[in-house]
């Protein structure tokens, strides 16, 4: 399975090379918006194939072993393709800081003008990651999956909700907009399956309700 996992790592590798020299924020822009997850019954098929067992420790977690934000072009991170995608009318400075714009949060529904009151969340937090089969990845394989452009990983939030999520699955949070619960669900099956990550017992029933709503 780790050999499957490389060949994917190498693939996002040179799609993320082809975009750097076609103008990576580009396609973003014009996205304005997370990848679309799968749809709700392939996620309960994905969901179905996952690992289930006990979550593992977070002996010797640290954000550091997921390198982020890392350059994605020019002079531009993650954070900050990120903050232009999935914004409207964001504009950037010489440094590429958006200096303006507005983001909608999805998570509880709130619109912010300051992109300081703004977080990038990880669908599925890295502390999570790690616990689920991340501990035995390598550094590069982390920093592929903490600055993840092409799956529904990356996600520009509230500041203060997505600190409250913190490093929860979703049997323990999920948006307090309702509404969104759906679209969250299917894009963290979709994360987690592509990763080949583990889901815990409690984690997998969350799921499992709320892909019923879909």
């Amino acid at each position: 399975m780790l050999g499957i996992y490389a060949r994917r790592i190498a693939v996002a590798a040179s799609a993320a090379a082809l975009a750097a020299t076609t103008g990576l924020l580009t396609a973003p822009a014009a996205q304005a918006a997370m990848p679309t997850p799968i749809a709700a019954s392939t996620a309960r098929t994905y969901l179905s194939q996952l690992t289930v067992s006990a979550e593992g420790s977070s002996s010797g977690y640290s954000r550091d072993k997921f390198p982020h934000w890392i350059t994605q072009s020019g002079t531009c991170n993650t954070r900050e393709v990120v903050l232009k995608r999935d914004g409207t009318g964001v504009v950037q400075d010489a440094s590429c800081a958006a200096t303006s714009g507005s983001w909608y949060s999805e998570y509880d529904g709130a619109t912010w003008t300051a992109a300081s009151d703004v977080d990038i969340d990880h669908m599925v937090p890295l502390a999570e990651a790690w616990r689920s089969g991340a501990s035995s990845w390598t550094n590069a394989q982390r920093q592929a999956y903490a600055n993840d452009l092409t799956r529904p990983q990356l996600i520009a939030v509230t500041d203060n909700v997505n600190q409250s999520k913190g490093d929860k699955d979703p049997a323990k949070w999920m948006p307090p907009r309702t509404a969104y619960h759906c679209t969250y669900a299917r894009a963290w099956v979709h994360v987690k399956h592509y990763y080949n990550l583990s889901v815990d017992s409690a984690e997998k029933t969350a799921l499992q309700t709320a892909l019923k709503g879909c």
